[in-house]
């Protein structure tokens, strides 16, 4: 974590709603993290996305006993988002109930019906891509979220970038396309960032998604900080 310029991240989030991390992960950690995806023990649901329209690839849901690397990632980034998304709450006027523990903030979620793990691990092969989309899943919501690359961009896998479209008021949409590169990590918005505007701060509207995979086969590591209805 300390690899990373947190400062200059949060400034980059503040631009373009995504941001990369120093390095997380060594190669020979994101092979192992994607060989789980072989172990469905270790998940609560698998979803087909060509079935529910969300696009072509398969993603799988972990149960909330996490493997001890994703337990470990999840609870080092929250300390280090909480004072971005309190700072993006204050500019929106917007409350702030995040604790300073992520257990107790889960908690939370739990007591008001948000008791499914939202942390997933997502396999792309050649012609899948992911729709536009966001990941609320219910009235608890933090407002950043990581997904990390756990294969060789360029090398295991081409296209396949990662998305992000800000929908402006008045004006055309706004994209940006981000390789994921492995080991690496992504900080994005979960639905919107904190606009100036001449009154203020507004809400900017944001989706992410996935382009499509031109060859080979794409892993990545997504890691949520509320939990599922």
């Amino acid at each position: 974590m300390d690899g990373t310029n947190w400062s200059a991240l949060a400034e980059e989030l503040d631009l373009y709603g995504s941001a990369p991390t120093a390095r997380l992960l060594t190669p020979a950690e994101c092979r192992d993290l994607a060989a789980l995806y072989e172990k469905p023990e270790l998940f609560r649901t698998t979803v087909d996305m060509s079935r529910h329209r969300f696009g072509s690839g398969e993603y799988r849901y972990f149960t909330h006993d996490l493997p001890a690397p994703v337990a470990a990632l999840r609870a080092a980034l929250y300390p280090r988002l909480l004072p971005i998304a309190r700072d993006w709450a204050a500019r929106l006027d917007r409350p702030s109930p995040w604790p300073d523990d992520l257990d107790e903030w889960l908690a939370r979620c739990h007591a008001a019906g948000q008791n499914r793990s939202a942390q997933i691990l997502l396999r792309y092969g050649e012609g899948d891509w992911n729709a536009l989309h966001r990941d609320v899943f219910g009235e608890l919501v933090f407002p950043l979220q990581v997904v990390i690359g756990l294969d060789e961009y360029g090398t295991d896998y081409t296209g396949g970038e990662f998305l992000m479209v800000e929908q402006r008021p008045r004006a055309q949409s706004r994209a940006t396309a981000t390789p994921l590169r492995q080991g690496h990590g992504l900080v994005f918005t979960t639905r919107d960032r904190p606009v100036p505007t001449k009154r203020g701060w507004s809400a900017g509207a944001m989706r992410h998604g996935v382009s499509t995979v031109r060859s080979g086969r794409r892993h990545a590591l997504g890691l949520v900080f509320h939990d599922a209805t």
